[in-house]
């Protein structure tokens, strides 16, 4: 009995080793993507009947920490809501001052939590990511799908996205008979390094 039982403890100990090399194998280390601001940023898009407004604003600083095994997320995504320029200086006024009010507001923030989908370890990926955007002092609860591309350690990431700016508590810029929508585009682009 006893030299059985010694047999079978040397068959679970093998198996358990196995098992948990294989688990290692397996799991994925946890990423981490520095931001380099000077290659990110956002373009925006705002129709109106006789217009479209363009617009662009600069990223401020960035990384995120995900885990692919999981899809859990962590970290921030920060842009400059003072940097915000759309070719006229009267209409950037009028931007800063009724609608973001960037003077109050100084910063625009995206901060994951999740991602959902398979991430290449090279080439094209696309992920749903969820999390909280923070724009005039308060946060949303958000989904943006964003194509990530990895090469080495240079990674890059585009969203497309519409940012319901009335109905999250700003201004709608509208006059007499130019009126705009209460929605705006946003594309996304962002840059960095792997680690």
């Amino acid at each position: 009995m006893t030299k059985y039982r010694i047999v079978l403890s040397l068959v679970v100990l093998l198996l358990s080793a196995q098992l948990l090399g294989a688990q290692g194998a397996l799991a994925k280390p946890k990423l981490h993507l520095q931001v380099d601001p000077t290659r990110s940023g956002a373009e925006i898009l705002l129709n109106g009947n006789f217009h479209t407004v363009e617009g662009s604003f600069a990223m401020k600083r960035g990384g995120i920490d995900y885990e692919p095994a999981t899809g859990k997320a962590s970290g921030e995504i920060v842009f400059d809501a003072t940097s915000g320029k759309t070719g006229s200086d009267a209409r950037d006024k009028k931007m800063h001052k009724d609608v973001i009010e960037s003077g109050r507001f100084p910063e625009i923030s995206f901060r994951p939590d999740r991602a959902d989908g398979t991430l290449a370890e090279s080439g094209d990926s696309t992920l749903q990511v969820h999390g909280i955007f923070s724009i005039h002092g308060a946060d949303h609860e958000i989904t943006i799908p964003v194509t990530v591309h990895i090469e080495g350690h240079d990674w890059g990431a585009k969203a497309d996205f519409q940012v319901p700016y009335a109905k999250w508590g700003m201004k709608n810029p509208s006059v007499l008979f130019l009126r705009v929508a209460n929605m705006v585009d946003v594309k996304f682009h962002a840059a960095g390094s792997t680690q």
